[in-house]
């Protein structure tokens, strides 16, 4: 799809973002999908590549590399889809990664130490058996796969995102876990974290985890034990979203192409410290990505008369805060509902990220927001 640079004023200083062309939405076709993947065949060994050594890194510290990438894109110009490329994007490198660990702890050949089922540990490093790096790299080409096909066909999401949360379900699948996770006799539904915090054993994953059985392992496994009360995940959001849309604006004169992406990078890259065992560190990037684009949709002016179109840099930024806060929301639904009850790592953050950014594209569609601003199909 091609896109252009705009130049919007927002304030006294004019910022640039990268926008899709188009006023209205434009799907693509088949032969859009096959001019990719059929054409250049190095797009399959990039992934396989890419897959492989999020295995052997270990999925969480795959994933800072990305974040570090997008960083080092926004600061030297037009490269930020190195980190959203075929390599170190998260559906190749991140989902390769994820893959391996569930592969892995249902062989027995991982014990982390992980206190939850060995198949959510995303923080370990899964070195150099050459089984576990070619299901690395078969994740990485499933990735490529979803991810080109939904980005070339224009569906109106974050295809990296979707593609994450649909290679943990298919790996969950493959592996013989249970899809969507079974919620233990301890807890009153999916949303029932009071287990956890009793600290109940015993859970009813449809296998154990190498020496432990599930009466070993926690009823209840939440995402994060620092991160899941719906206030302080609500707060955390609107911080999260507010800060991505001013840092956005002071980047735009200088990245104009890049400026959307890098709250999320700043994100990502934080993740090292918690892969290095800092307590309470927060998980943002599915809060920093929809509030900054957010904030562009509603600051930008493309002519598409939009009811929020222009909007001073106090709307972009309050607008900001509430999708931060919604996709803060939305990523701890899914933990509870996919995550803290299964035995693989679904991850809450893509699947926050997939549903904000369809929310901001349907309200562009409508006619609320000016802009989808980034999502593939040109609104």
């Amino acid at each position: 799809m091609a896109v252009e640079l705009i130049d919007p004023t927002l304030v006294a200083d004019s910022a640039n973002v990268v926008l899709q062309s188009g006023t209205e939405h434009t799907w693509g076709g088949i032969s859009d999908v096959t001019d990719v993947l059929v054409d250049n065949p190095e797009i399959w060994l990039g992934a396989a590549a890419g897959g492989a050594f999020g295995a052997a890194l270990g999925a969480l510290p795959a994933f800072v590399f990305t974040g570090f990438l997008v960083l080092a894109g926004v600061a030297g110009g037009n490269m930020v889809g190195v980190g959203f490329g075929p390599v170190f994007g998260p559906h190749i490198s991140f989902a390769g990664g994820a893959a391996a660990a569930a592969y892995a702890a249902k062989n027995g050949i991982m014990e982390s130490g992980m206190a939850y089922h060995n198949g959510k540990d995303i923080t370990f490093a899964l070195g150099t058996r050459p089984d576990v790096l070619t299901v690395g790299a078969a994740f990485g080409l499933i990735g490529i796969l979803i991810e080109q096909v939904f980005r070339n066909l224009a569906v109106p999401t974050d295809p990296i995102a979707f593609t994450v949360v649909a290679s943990a379900f298919i790996h969950r699948a493959v592996f013989g876990y249970s899809i969507l996770g079974v919620v233990s006799d301890k807890a009153s539904g999916r949303f029932d974290m009071g287990p956890f915090e009793r600290e109940e054993m015993g859970n009813n994953h449809n296998f154990g985890d190498g020496e432990k059985d599930n009466s070993e392992m926690l009823a209840v496994e939440p995402w994060l034990g620092h991160q899941y009360k719906w206030g302080h995940v609500a707060t955390i959001g609107l911080v999260a979203g507010a800060a991505a849309a001013y840092a956005g604006m002071q980047i735009a004169p200088a990245s104009p192409a890049n400026a959307v992406f890098f709250g999320f990078g700043l994100s990502a890259a934080s993740l090292l410290f918690l892969n290095l065992g800092v307590a309470q560190i927060p998980v943002t990037h599915h809060m920093t990505l929809p509030g900054a684009t957010a904030y562009f949709a509603v600051t930008l002016e493309v002519g598409n008369d939009a009811i929020l179109a222009g909007q001073d840099p106090v709307v972009g930024i309050l607008m900001a805060a509430i999708f931060g806060m919604v996709g803060a929301l939305i990523g701890e639904a899914g933990q509870r509902i996919f995550y803290a009850h299964g035995a693989t790592h679904v991850d809450p953050p893509a699947f926050a990220i997939f549903i904000s950014i369809s929310i901001i594209w349907l309200l562009a569609f409508l006619g609320v927001f000016e802009t989808s601003v980034w999502v593939p199909g040109g609104l």
